[in-house]
Formats: C-alpha cells, structure tokens, sequence
C-alpha cells in the first residue's frame, strides 16, 4: 500500500510549497481535508491519526495542539514550526550532517525541520566544530539576506503591494533585537558555548537565500578542505571551489531549487563561508520533503529539484 500523506496548515507558504513538490507523485497518497473543514479540530484529528507521514506546516502553537492529537503510534510527524527544534525528544532534520543524523531521521517518529537561516549558519558552522576546526565557544557572526517569502503570505502581499511603500526597494535589516527566533537551534545544533551575533536581511526578489559567517582568524583553504570532505558525496549539499563559481554571490542564484551550496572566500586569515540555496526549498518545504523521502526509505532526491 502507498504510505498516506497529510500536510496539516496546507494553506500556508511551506504547506503549498510541499503539497506542489507531493501532488504529480504516484509512490504516496496524499490525503486532502476539505477546505471548510481545515480549521475543525475532529475533522483534523481523524486525518492526523489516518496519515503515516503528517507535515506540520503550522504556528508554534498550533503545531504543539497537533502534535497531542495524534493518538496513533504509527503517525510520523515532519513538523516545520519552530516549537520542537531544540527539543531532544525530536530528532533534528538535517540529514547531511553526519551519518547518525541520517540514521536517526531514518527511524524517527517526530522530525523537526530546520529554520531557513539556521539551515544555512548549521550547513557551514556544524562541520567546522564537529571537525575541531572551529572552537565551540568561538564568536560566530552571521548576516543572512533571503526573499520575501519567507516572511509568509502578508510579507508577500505586502512586497507585491502595487501601491507599497518605495522603501521595500531596498533591503529590510531586522531582527534588530538580536534574538531571531532560529538563534536557539544554530547554538544546540551546532553545540555551540553562545549564540552567534546574527543579522538577517529581507531583499526585493521573491525566493533565494545567502547566509554568510564570518571567520577572522581562519585559513580559508583549512575550512575549504573540511567542509568539502565532509560534504563528499552528498546529493543536496555541495562546496564549490575555493572562491565560488563566479566573483560575486547573487542571493537567488537557487531560487526553485532544492539543493544548498557551500561558498568559502578568504584570504590568509580572513574567510568568510556563504551558504547559498532556496529559503522554500533546502531551507523549507524541499527539506521537509527529503525528510519524508528518508523516512520511507526511498530515494532522498525523489520529487526535488537539483
């Protein structure tokens, strides 16, 4: 029998963005709740406990409501709110990691999908402390320019306003708190003594994402090497060559995409690693979707774009 799929919050930008990589295939059933019923919490409770594979594309909040509807102990849960990443019972869905974050998605029960910032800070810190490269209570700084639509359907309403405001002709820096709601992950992910100083950026452009650390101190073919051996052989994450494919990073240049490239420019102790991918797709709904393929045991690229 095809494994049964339900995406909960199918509604929203991660939720459309799933169901548009999931609806042509013919390996899954995918299960549809109809529309004036989405927001009824028995209606939501019977498909909850229906699916073998639950997307969670949901508020914080509300993805924990979900979660205690689940009665049934063959549901498995891909949840891509914030509320379970630095939760330990819930096993982290970054499966390029290492081979026992693999493993574990493999097994899981309760997947937690990373942030879209974070996924692009962890891709480039994670190997560099794993490998002993970088101290864990190094000072990380990081700036992270993404599309609009990461900030849901009113940033997006808000950007293709026709009368908008001129001042989304340029970029939006926020976050000006210095306590972006991914900060918790990047330190518990990555094992790191404190969180990073990290500066996000909204652009004028629909999709894409750069996510740039900086690391003074650091010999730029020394974190070359170890980020392109640890990635050796992955599928959705790649390291160009010592200085990237080209002299400037454009931030959309994997805009529909789902894969993540791993950029390190530098010169004698100045190096700086830019994680380059889609805020929709590696750092989203395409994520979320390997994790489902891993789970299942199939091939993790199925129904992606490289």
């Amino acid at each position: 029998m095809k494994p049964k799929v339900y995406i909960d919050g199918k509604e929203g930008t991660t939720g459309l963005q799933i169901y548009d990589r999931l609806s042509g295939r013919d390996d899954i059933e995918l299960l549809l709740i109809d529309e004036d019923k989405r927001k009824d919490t028995d209606e939501r409770r019977k498909f909850l406990n229906a699916a073998d594979i639950v997307f969670l594309c949901l508020p914080d909040a509300a993805a924990k409501e979900a979660v205690s509807l689940i009665e049934n102990q063959n549901t498995r849960v891909i949840d891509a709110s914030t509320a379970h990443r630095t939760n330990p019972d819930w096993d982290y869905g970054f499966a390029e990691l290492s081979k026992a974050h693999r493993m574990a998605i493999t097994d899981s029960k309760r997947v937690a999908n990373p942030g879209c910032h974070a996924s692009g800070f962890i891709a480039s810190v994670y190997p560099l402390v794993a490998h002993d490269v970088v101290p864990a209570d190094y000072a990380f700084t990081c700036s992270s320019l993404t599309g609009y639509s990461g900030g849901g359907k009113k940033m997006i309403a808000e950007y293709e306003d026709a009368e908008r405001d001129l001042k989304h002709d340029s970029e939006r820096i926020y976050g000006l708190n210095l306590h972006h709601k991914h900060l918790p992950e990047m330190e518990y992910v990555c094992g790191l003594m404190q969180p990073p100083v990290f500066v996000p950026v909204v652009g004028d452009f629909y999709k894409g994402m750069a996510t740039t650390v900086m690391l003074p101190g650091l010999d730029a073919k020394c974190v070359h090497e170890a980020l392109s051996k640890h990635y050796e052989g992955q599928k959705l994450v790649t390291v160009a060559p010592l200085g990237g494919d080209e002299p400037v990073i454009y931030a959309n240049t994997l805009a529909g995409h789902d894969s993540l490239r791993l950029i390190v420019c530098g010169h004698e102790e100045q190096t700086i690693v830019t994680a380059l991918f889609d805020n929709l797709g590696k750092g989203a709904s395409g994520a979320a979707v390997q994790n489902m393929n891993i789970m299942l045991g199939l091939e993790e690229t199925t129904g992606l774009t490289l």
